[in-house]
């Protein structure tokens, strides 16, 4: 069983989306992130599941696809560090995670 954690990054997305969404649909906003939330704690248990990143040459960081979104996030022994939560039809970033 691995420990999750949440980086500040990964948590201002999660807000980010949620005020965007929740313009049009509150509820809807709420029902998103509570998948992405629901998806994220999966990976306690199997920390493996997600795929390789396509966009990295790293094998440290896999993604869940969650409905419309891309959740990066690293295995290193008992902890999955959630990195960011991206919309998948947005350009991969040119940064470091």
């Amino acid at each position: 069983m691995s420990r999750l954690l949440w980086t500040e990054p990964a948590v201002a997305d999660l807000d980010s989306i949620h005020a965007y969404i929740s313009r049009d649909a509150i509820v809807y906003a709420d029902a998103v992130i509570l998948e992405i939330l629901n998806a994220v704690e999966r990976l306690v248990d199997f920390p493996e599941s997600g795929r390789f990143v396509p966009e990295l040459d790293d094998d440290q960081t896999r993604e869940l696809l969650v409905g419309n979104y891309r959740v990066l996030y690293e295995v290193d022994f008992d902890r999955v560090s959630i990195l960011t939560v991206l919309h998948g039809a947005r350009d991969f970033p040119d940064q470091e995670f």
